[in-house]
């Protein structure tokens, strides 16, 4: 690698999927910019209808920027996907574009990757309690934590938080297919399946409304979201890893039995 500090990896890869996002895409990328450490930003405008690819057409000029403008909105798990082949940072997190999640919470969250606590580490935000969630929400988060926990033998508290953060290495081998929310539940699946754990941090919540813009309906996601984790849980192993060649292939056989 050069020594040019230009040509140097940067730490952090921050993926921004983004769909009629005008009222906070600008502010989103404010707030990563201001995260202390070396960052590159890829955002992934999916057919955005509104004012989205014009703001973010003013931003292009910033080095540390990656824009990809998408036509067609194809959904939020192929505009991850699209992302992730340009991710040259040593990890990789997800930031939706709604503020409903605060960068300055992904701190703590690469600390635990930089220190080796874990290669996959989640940002809980239900890990201190239910916070600023509707009732509703909460329980339904509940729940699909719970059949999570069920299937894999794990423990976690918020298996749906969009902050889900691994070694780009370690994602990159995944055999990711999802088209759109559920994204979330086959990543986990799959970083489960292949025997890692996942490390939760505790974030801050500022929940958005139907209202206010929010897209996910969350019930009728949720079946898919459950039938997505019930699916790869007895998925053969070559629907999981890229690579054939795996050192954790012993401990991937040993799930189908």
């Amino acid at each position: 690698m050069s020594g040019n500090p230009a040509h140097r990896s940067p730490t952090l890869s921050v993926i921004i999927p983004a769909f009629n996002e005008a009222r906070t895409i600008g502010l989103v990328v404010e707030a990563v910019k201001e995260i202390p450490i070396d960052t590159e930003i890829i955002v992934v405008n999916d057919g955005s209808t509104d004012e989205t690819s014009a703001i973010l057409e003013r931003m292009r000029a910033d080095p540390r920027l990656k824009i990809l403008q998408c036509k067609e909105n194809r959904g939020k798990g192929c505009a991850i996907r699209l992302g992730l082949e340009q991710v040259t940072g040593e990890f990789v997190v997800i930031q939706d574009a709604d503020l409903e999640l605060y960068p300055r919470d992904l701190m703590p969250i690469l600390e635990a990757l930089q220190k080796g606590v874990a290669e996959v580490v989640y940002g809980s935000r239900f890990l201190n309690g239910k916070k600023r969630a509707s009732l509703k929400t909460y329980i339904a988060n509940c729940m699909l934590a719970s059949f999570t926990n069920l299937l894999y033998h794990v423990r976690i508290t918020d298996e749906a938080t969009c902050y889900k953060a691994f070694n780009t290495s370690l994602v990159a081998n995944l055999n990711l297919t999802a088209q759109g929310f559920e994204f979330c539940p086959e990543v986990t699946a799959k970083v489960l399946r292949a025997g890692y754990h996942i490390h939760e941090v505790p974030i801050s919540y500022f929940p958005r409304t139907k209202q206010g813009g929010k897209k996910l309906r969350f019930w009728r996601e949720g079946i898919r979201a459950a039938w997505t984790l019930l699916k790869y849980r007895f998925a053969s192993t070559s629907k999981i890893l890229k690579n054939k060649v795996c050192p954790i292939r012993k401990q991937l056989n040993s799930w189908q039995n």
